[in-house]
């Protein structure tokens, strides 16, 4: 097992580039608007506890609790790289509502409280471990931003109660979580306090897992909430797509933390499922709206796609973790996926809406077909919305750009990994570490290392490159070109030859059978209607015409033409022919990278479309 540790995104500036804009729009602007439809739902003024059955106060939900926790840990990701009194005061008063409304046994949850008292650790699938595992993550994250660890300890207190009441009494009315989370956040304090009772809390969650049938939602199976087989015997990815995902986190952080080989293999088996199988091109998992969850390999229709953001994110982190005990680039090429184009998308370009379904595909026809009757069919959302009932993604996305320097880099005992690329500098373990490029516009990267002699340095070829070049000698080592470094220092110039491609989908994906689709880079991109002529599933590319691509400073990415031919717009044309007859003219096809699609009002949409 090999054994690498992400360096801490405090450690890494992002200097400037398409992910310092990003970040600038998370601190300036997303940050705040999370914070304001959170205000305007009720979710802060639900940490008062004054509901009352008939007040006209919103009444609070089973995961209120942590969608703040998410935002509170976003907002402590801010602050550990700027001081900003506004959201520390706001923090502040939340840990003061939590004191003060904590039950004398250390319980806290305001939905069982406020709501309904006696289903206290009855029901599995209401979220009071889940919940309590986000304000933990806001803890540890409050913490070393500020060093004040009074949540903590509150949160300490609620840890203590859960251990007695699942590991020693056995009095809750279920053994492990219907949502899992709290065991990453078990990890987390564990590695902060160096306290065993942690990693035992977690271990016994994940240990219990499948164990015996604990399902007891009448509308699903036990695969939906990953409990029919114990965690080392799954092997394929089933169920809630998000809480797959952060079991499978929880699974990779075990696996590092004692060393269990068992768990490694099933990590291994469980995410070459998920990439293999059933992962949109764009990142995107969990295909169904139905238990938001996987299906069948290769089901990936595009029209229905759920892909979650929120699982995007999900799968991102179980990526993450499995870089650092099993070395290969695989693993950071899904980080990377995700973090240009299943997650981005998620997010709209000025910072302030976000989708939770992501599609590949929209024909806005679809959504008027049924002109007889009131019912429509359920097709994901065509805009992004500021806040939804279930607003888990918000904060999620919030929290995982706030902290996506921890993504860059990971260190070893002798090695230095580049995993993801970005201009930026970075302190690793002492070495000093300068990348300096325009990346995704381009593929050419400068890497400036001082203090790091004797050690080697690992840097990402990724999956999409098919020719790269090193102004250095080099070894490839499953994924990574490893470099020895033998002076102090080090400048290492790299070029991902970044070219505009087309890739096919495997035969078994029905949806994209006879289409391709085209990626720049890391880049996802897409067809929209208001940038093309003619029926925008009619027309065909041209794949072996002569790209042009041009910067749009909306996107901070470039836009791609191809020439493509439509058919002609007659309406006396007959409803079916044989084609012979068909009149077809040239148009130029232009594509946008997919996470900026939907920003300029309603429109026709395609990811996968016919190229010749």
């Amino acid at each position: 097992m090999d054994q690498f540790s992400s360096v801490d995104f405090s450690k890494v500036d992002i200097t400037g580039g398409f992910w310092a804009d990003k970040q600038k729009l998370i601190r300036d602007v997303t940050i705040f608007s999370v914070r304001d439809r959170f205000a305007d739902t009720g979710r802060f003024r639900a940490f008062e506890f004054d509901w009352t059955e008939g007040s006209d106060i919103p009444k609070p939900h089973i995961f209120w609790d942590s969608d703040i926790a998410k935002w509170m840990e976003s907002a402590a990701f801010l602050l550990q790289k700027a001081p900003n009194d506004e959201l520390q005061s706001q923090i502040e008063h939340i840990i003061d509502c939590i004191e003060q409304h904590q039950r004398e046994d250390g319980y806290f949850n305001i939905y069982h409280t406020v709501v309904a008292p006696k289903e206290r650790f009855r029901n599995r699938d209401h979220h009071e471990l889940y919940c309590l595992g986000h304000l933990i993550e806001a803890g540890v994250a409050y913490f070393n931003a500020t060093g004040r660890d009074r949540l903590l300890k509150l949160l300490e207190r609620y840890i203590d109660l859960v251990i007695r009441v699942f590991c020693v009494e056995h009095s809750a009315g279920f053994m492990t979580p219907g949502h899992e989370e709290i065991e990453l956040a078990l990890f987390k304090l564990y590695r902060l306090r160096h306290d065993k009772k942690y990693l035992d809390l977690a271990m016994f969650f994940l240990n219990e897992r499948g164990k015996k049938e604990e399902n007891d939602i009448g509308w699903c199976k036990s695969n939906y909430n990953q409990s029919h087989l114990p965690v080392r015997e799954q092997r394929e990815a089933m169920g809630h797509s998000v809480r797959a995902c952060y079991l499978y986190s929880a699974m990779a952080d075990a696996a590092k933390e004692t060393g269990d080989k068992a768990l490694l293999e099933a990590c291994r088996a469980l995410f070459d499922d998920i990439t293999r199988k059933k992962m949109y091109l764009t990142g995107g998992i969990g295909s169904s709206h139905m238990g938001e969850a996987f299906t069948l390999p290769y089901d990936l229709p595009n029209d229905t796609a759920y892909a979650e953001t929120c699982a995007s994110i999900a799968l991102s982190m179980f990526a993450d973790r499995m870089k650092e005990i099993d070395l290969d680039s695989k693993y950071a090429d899904t980080v990377e996926r995700e973090l240009y184009n299943g997650v981005l998308a998620g997010l709209s370009l000025d910072g302030k809406a976000f989708f939770y379904e992501n599609p590949l595909e929209i024909n806005l026809p679809d959504r008027a077909r049924h002109t007889s009757v009131n019912d429509s069919e359920r097709l994901p959302i065509t805009q992004r919305l500021e806040v939804f009932d279930c607003s888990c993604c918000p904060p999620n996305v919030t929290r995982y750009y706030a902290a996506l320097g921890s993504s860059v880099f990971s260190a070893g005992a002798d090695a230095i990994l580049v995993n993801q690329f970005a201009n930026c500098s970075a302190d690793i373990g002492g070495a000093k570490l300068r990348m300096e490029t325009n990346y995704p516009l381009d593929g050419t990267i400068r890497l400036t290392l001082t203090g790091a002699k004797g050690k080697r340095l690992l840097i990402r070829v990724p999956g999409w490159c098919k020719k790269s070049a090193f102004s250095a000698p080099h070894t490839m080592q499953r994924g990574y070109a490893a470099f020895n470094i033998d002076s102090n220092s080090f400048t290492l110039c790299v070029e991902f030859e970044m070219v505009p491609t087309f890739v096919h989908a495997h035969p078994a994906v029905r949806a994209d059978a006879g289409k391709a689709a085209l990626m720049y880079g890391p880049l996802v991109y897409c067809l929209e209607k208001i940038d093309n002529k003619g029926a925008l599933f009619d027309l065909i590319v041209d794949a072996g015409s002569t790209p042009e691509l041009r910067f749009d400073a909306k996107f901070g990415a470039n836009v791609i033409t191809f020439r493509g031919t439509a058919s002609s717009e007659d309406e006396s044309a007959p409803l079916y022919s044989d084609g012979q007859s068909a009149a077809r003219r040239e148009v130029p096809v232009t594509f946008i990278p997919y996470y900026a699609f939907a920003n300029r009002g309603e429109t026709d949409m395609a990811v996968w479309i016919r190229a010749e």
